[in-house]
């Protein structure tokens, strides 16, 4: 129960890895406040409005006076060049970029000392599928907000990052090439995201701040060439 009595905000916590990481600290003895677009007993809301994450954070620190860890994992919308409009666009750096940058802004006088926080980036944020650019762009601008707010919460809490691969969070059975593709020879589990997420969020961590860790079960690594392995590219 090394995180029992902590206060764990999870942003995005209702569903898929957000929910996964709440229920993990839970489990583990921490009181967490989740606020989602989701309906359901968390706080309900959509982080892209100033007003949602000033109401939410007021509803924390009257609850609770404290806070020990700041998970930002809400999803940011996926489009492309070809469909994303300007108001998407901004949409997607709001939820996934100003949000986080914010409610930590908002939480920070209220952070215990030796307090974490951690980002939820994506492997997208080093490499890219078509017409993904308002989610890629989201991914790698709270990849950039990590180092920076590490070094500003220098001495008071510590900041990471984790980028997922292919995490599936409906809990299907991928096996054939979906499985094999990857070098660790399966698609991820929610669980394997907030594994990660409670260490470094543990006093085991204590070294580690400003680092953005890839969970993507090696597919980052794996050089790709058009008809070597059985790669084949299909035009």
């Amino acid at each position: 129960m090394e995180h029992e009595d902590k206060v764990v905000v999870v942003t995005g916590g209702a569903h898929g890895i957000g929910k996964c990481i709440a229920e993990a600290f839970r489990k583990d003895g921490a009181a967490v406040a989740v606020v989602d677009v989701r309906e359901g007993s968390h706080f309900v809301g959509d982080i892209s409005k100033k007003e949602v994450l000033e109401t939410f954070a007021h509803d924390v620190v009257s609850r609770y006076g404290k806070v020990d860890v700041i998970v930002n994992n809400a999803l940011p919308l996926m489009k492309g060049l070809d469909e994303c409009t300007w108001e998407e666009f901004q949409y997607a750096l709001a939820v996934g970029v100003t949000a986080p940058f914010y409610l930590v802004k908002l939480l920070a006088p209220n952070l215990s000392q030796g307090a974490s926080i951690v980002n939820i980036s994506s492997s997208r944020y080093r490499m890219s599928q078509p017409q993904t650019e308002s989610y890629t762009a989201a991914k790698g601008g709270i990849a950039a907000l990590t180092h920076a707010l590490a070094v500003t919460l220098r001495g008071k809490a510590r900041v990471n990052a984790i980028s997922p691969g292919w995490i599936d969070t409906d809990f299907k059975a991928y096996d054939g090439p979906d499985a094999a593709q990857q070098p660790a020879g399966r698609v991820g589990h929610p669980m394997d995201i907030a594994n990660m997420v409670l260490y470094l969020c543990s006093d085991k961590a204590g070294f580690i701040t400003g680092e953005n860790i890839c969970i993507d079960g090696g597919m980052t690594r794996q050089m790709i060439y058009h008809g070597e392995h059985g790669w084949t590219l299909a035009e």
